[in-house]
């Protein structure tokens, strides 16, 4: 139905609700806070658009200093380049010909790479690439420790760059190096620990390039919860960081150095929900559950008011606990609730509210929702 939740120029409180937020303020923030950090580190910025799918936002990231956007399935490039973002890489796997044609064409309008870790994605690609009369630019990912895609770093890493090198349509740009499974450890000193492990396997891959004659111009990776140890590394020269726009209940569990919520950057996501319902004077029930935000990460958190909880989710209803001196909620009041996980949270909504002080200033449609090919 693609309602759309707002107008322009109106109050939060005309939203209609549940409504995906966007705190305007914080969220240039956060994207100035990460542009500003890669361009102290002499490193090269490409946020990753799975978060947000949106081009208003990349668009954003891009004029802030990013040099384009990074995602993980060819719809979402679609949707980017649409939008008006001209280099996108999928940092991913592409397999099957009509994909790969989608991707070829799409590299009429925009500099387009992706990744690869096995020789047939290489030949397939290739194959599509001179089809379109087209070059796509190609980076073999490595398995720096997430145990998911990626060949085994130095001499299978190399060889598979060698095919690239010498497929027709197809340009050996780098390494994809990308740990993901290390944003989210729990404690600074784990993630120091594994990206120390992954900078061992990019070492041993750029030694075995090296040694071949291969020039390995990019090497990609790093996130919202490591990007500092990748970024100080002497390796990684591209950050692909996407949840620091946004932020999530996730992300601020991880820990700071100090033992802390991870502060880095600030809660700019909000899920607006209403009061629907008051059964007692110590519960409230809202009109957001978990058709309006992802809950695999737990419930989310009541912004602004740590006298309540929500301890409860179904598909329309999200369950508020008051403490004991809490300021009593009524019917028609609104709550922002962050969510537990950013990326699907989004995949939920067909609009972005963009507020700041307390008034809408712009709609964004989140129009890669649903790019699930």
């Amino acid at each position: 139905m693609n309602i759309i939740p707002a107008a322009v120029g109106a109050a939060i409180d005309d939203i209609d609700t549940p409504a995906l937020l966007v705190d305007l303020d914080a969220l240039d923030r956060n994207v100035h806070r990460m542009a500003d950090y890669a361009r102290s580190a002499g490193v090269r910025l490409r946020p990753h658009a799975k978060t947000h799918k949106c081009p208003s936002i990349a668009l954003r990231q891009i004029a802030a200093g990013a040099v384009g956007q990074c995602c993980q399935k060819v719809g979402e490039a679609e949707a980017l380049v649409r939008g008006g973002v001209r280099d996108v890489l999928v940092s991913n796997e592409v397999v099957g010909v009509q994909k790969l044609r989608r991707l070829a064409a799409l590299a009429t309008e925009a500099a387009i790479a992706l990744c690869f870790d096995a020789p047939e994605q290489v030949d397939a690609a290739s194959h599509a690439a001179v089809e379109a009369g087209v070059t796509l630019g190609g980076l073999v990912e490595i398995d720096v420790g997430m145990q998911r895609c990626g060949v085994a770093p130095g001499p299978p890493a190399r060889d598979l760059a060698r095919r690239i090198s010498e497929a027709p349509g197809l340009e050996f740009r780098g390494l994809q190096a990308y740990h993901g499974g290390a944003q989210h450890l729990h404690g600074a000193c784990e993630r120091e620990r594994a990206i120390e492990a992954a900078a061992d396997a990019v070492r041993v891959t750029l030694d075995a390039l090296g040694r071949a004659g291969l020039p390995c111009a990019v090497v990609s990776g790093a996130g919202t919860g490591t990007f500092r140890l990748e970024g100080r590394s002497g390796l990684w020269n591209e950050l692909q960081a996407g949840s620091y726009v946004f932020m999530d209940t996730e992300y601020a569990q991880i820990g700071g150095r100090d033992g802390g919520l991870y502060t880095e950057f600030e809660h700019s996501l909000f899920v607006l929900a209403t009061v629907m319902s008051v059964p007692a004077a110590d519960r409230a029930i809202v009109d957001a559950g978990l058709k309006s935000y992802s809950g695999e990460k737990g419930a989310p958190w009541v912004h602004g008011r740590h006298d309540v909880a929500v301890v409860g989710v179904s598909d329309e209803h999200g369950r508020l606990q008051l403490g004991e001196r809490a300021r009593r909620l009524r019917l028609g009041d609104k709550v922002m609730l962050i969510p537990g996980h950013c990326d699907p949270t989004v995949n939920l909504h067909d609009w972005y509210v963009a507020v700041r002080r307390g008034r809408v200033e712009a709609l964004w449609p989140i129009t890669a929702r649903g790019a699930s090919s």
